[in-house]
């Protein structure tokens, strides 16, 4: 029971908590390596019912179900802004199908399992049914990206969640249309008529939009700072006007003009998509903890055990049969098959659309509509919770994961990353070499390593391999502008602290110094191509140390005074580089002597930058990374003769 609100929480201190109480859900569940949704609910939950700290309705008034339905709009525009026909490979027979035959044949067993489990009347069903054809872009994408599957299913997953969102829209409109007809004196055709109508103006308003964007957008027509601007305005006219003239399409008409850009090859596609990917991190936040924070626990009390039994019949029968009826004729292997019918969160869009549509199927005098909005929310939650655990497991355990220990991208076939290629192999971690350039993965094609031939920025390289399995970019080409240009672009996909990059010719000059947020993290000890390259040829070579309780850092720093290190192999088996601020807590020497190389007059003041970076804390910090049970990887110089 909630107990009585004593913050007295005004519109924007409500605001500001939802945006706390989202991004710290997001970023736990990232620390903690758990469901990001299953800590936005919970975290909803116990400031609103729980509290009573949060209660939407009371905050925001009548903006609340605006604001979720626009931030809906916008989740669903950025999913068709992933839907690149061109990516979508082999997958394509199997979204078609889970389009076509799994929508119509999703929403019958829906609506039976809502009839026969849950008891509601046929025609609450058929409504609550067509929602149900759902399967939430808001929940997929973030498991996704913790199971980390490979493309054919994840392709398949994603692009069901979004094109389907506004299909079970507009079925739970058309089976409104038929609830109206059996109960008022319009006709039946009217009412046909008004459905066609409504979804071919959304289509019409969706194509038009993307397609005006696209030209715009390629004739410069809107300046570069003015783009994001422009299209979030068309954005919500696409969304607002086909509403006018249908609830719900304009649902239709973002995804479609999201398609439409999406496949329009823009030059400043991916700035957009990557602004719109940010945005819908914060709304998928807050509309979560918008909706989780609105329940009434007494809703929840109208319902008995048949919401349990419809939830089963949901999850280990309608979606199951859905998929597998669906996928028959694909050739799609069968692990694959069994993924996706045990896969089918429900989220946003769900519950938004099923709490609007029991209002109305409620006032116009059907009674099982009250209950359609708790049932909505059992079933996301359960839905939510069920497969935020167990996606990724099942995943690994059908074999449709990326397997053992995170794995190593390196740009650049040479002598140095044949070497450190083939220490990681022999450490168990994945490791891919790839070069534009035919004659440089000679070296590594014949030492037995995977290789890449072609630039990896191309569709070739997105459409052949599994980028997902790779979690480190290393950066090591002989040309410095490719590698700052590679190290850019992965930086927003592999985050900017797994993407590194070996030091450029004469970048430590002010007048060749670049922006920090160009190319990667300083990797290879300072050294560049060329100056590792002929270390390589001077027999120099990389290996792997362990350390131990009877062999530690210390030890090995002294046994090898001039090695590099270059990073360690945790306990856990993942490559790390080696962080500068590290280097100069491990080495003072070297960092005392790379003063030298400065001006006199930097000198003094970089001398006392060190010493006020050289904190007892951080020296313990530093030691503590080279423990027991890390090894060592560095780039050693040759053994002398004997």
């Amino acid at each position: 029971m909630a107990t009585e609100n004593l913050t007295g929480l005004g519109a924007v201190e409500a605001f500001a908590l939802v945006g706390a109480l989202g991004v710290g859900a997001q970023w736990l569940a990232w620390r903690l390596k758990l469901p990001a949704i299953v800590l936005m609910l919970a975290a909803g939950l116990i400031v609103g019912p729980g509290l009573g700290v949060l209660d939407p309705e009371r905050e925001f008034g009548a903006l609340v179900q605006p604001l979720i339905s626009l931030a809906v709009a916008v989740i669903l525009f950025e999913g068709g802004l992933t839907l690149d026909l061109h990516k979508l490979g082999d997958a394509r027979r199997g979204v078609t199908r889970l389009v076509l035959i799994g929508a119509p044949l999703g929403w019958f067993l829906s609506s039976a399992a809502l009839h026969w489990g849950a008891g509601l009347g046929w025609e609450a069903s058929a409504v609550f049914g067509g929602i149900m054809v759902v399967t939430g872009p808001t929940v997929i994408a973030p498991l996704l990206r913790q199971a980390k599957l490979q493309k054919r299913p994840a392709n398949l997953l994603q692009w069901e969640a979004i094109v389907n969102d506004p299909v079970g829209a507009l079925a739970a409109v058309l089976a409104f249309e038929f609830v109206l007809v059996g109960r008022e004196a319009e006709s039946f055709g009217s009412a046909i008529g008004q459905l066609a109508f409504g979804i071919f103006l959304a289509t019409l308003v969706g194509v038009a939009a993307g397609a005006a964007i696209s030209y715009t957008f390629r004739r410069a027509y809107v300046p570069e700072y003015m783009k994001v601007p422009v299209l979030f305005a068309t954005l919500l006219v696409t969304f607002a006007f086909p509403n006018m003239m249908l609830h719900e399409s304009g649902l239709l008409a973002v995804t479609v003009m999201g398609l439409i850009i999406a496949n329009a090859d823009l030059p400043s596609f991916e700035e957009m998509r990557r602004f719109k990917e940010h945005a819908t991190v914060l709304l998928v936040s807050g509309v979560f903890i918008l909706l989780a924070s609105s329940l009434d626990f007494a809703s929840l009390g109208h319902l008995t055990w048949r919401a349990g039994l419809f939830v089963a019949l949901v999850i280990l029968v309608a979606r199951p049969l859905t998929v597998l009826v669906s996928l028959i004729g694909t050739g799609l292997p069968r692990n694959e098959k069994l993924l996706i019918a045990l896969t089918g969160p429900r989220g946003v869009v769900l519950v938004a659309v099923a709490g609007l549509f029991g209002e109305r199927l409620a006032a116009n005098g059907v009674s099982d509509g009250a209950v359609v909005g708790p049932l909505a929310f059992v079933l996301v939650l359960t839905t939510v919770v069920l497969h935020g655990f167990t996606l990724a497991p099942l995943a690994r355990a059908l074999g449709l994961a990326a397997k053992g220990k995170p794995g190593v991208l390196i740009l650049g076939g040479s002598r140095f990353t044949t070497a450190l290629a083939e220490v990681l192999k022999r450490e168990e971690v994945p490791v891919l070499i790839a070069d534009p350039n035919h004659a440089r993965l000679v070296r590594p094609r014949a030492a037995g390593l995977k290789v890449f031939y072609g630039d990896i920025l191309g569709e070739a390289a997105e459409d052949s391999l599994e980028i997902l399995s790779f979690e480190t970019l290393i950066a090591a080409t002989e040309n410095d502008a490719y590698n700052t240009l590679v190290a850019t672009d992965f930086g927003a996909e592999f985050g900017r602290e797994q993407v590194w990059q070996l030091a450029r010719v004469k970048g430590e000059q002010a007048r060749h110094a670049l922006p920090t947020q160009l190319g990667g993290r300083p990797f290879g000890a300072g050294k560049s191509f060329g100056e590792l390259d002929d270390l390589m040829r001077q027999g120099w070579r990389i290996v792997a140390t362990p350390l131990s309780e009877d062999y530690t850092f210390e030890q090995w720093k002294e046994e090898r005074p001039g090695a590099h290190l270059l990073g360690r192999m945790s306990a856990d088996g993942v490559f790390k580089r080696l962080l500068p601020e590290d280097a100069e807590l491990l080495f003072p020497g070297r960092a005392e002597a790379a003063l030298k190389d400065l001006p006199e007059d930097q000198r003094e003041s970089a001398r006392e930058a060190l010493k006020r970076r050289r904190s007892e804390l951080k020296l313990a910090n530093a030691r503590g990374r080279m423990g027991p049970g890390v090894k060592l990887v560095a780039l050693s110089p040759p053994e002398p003769a004997s």
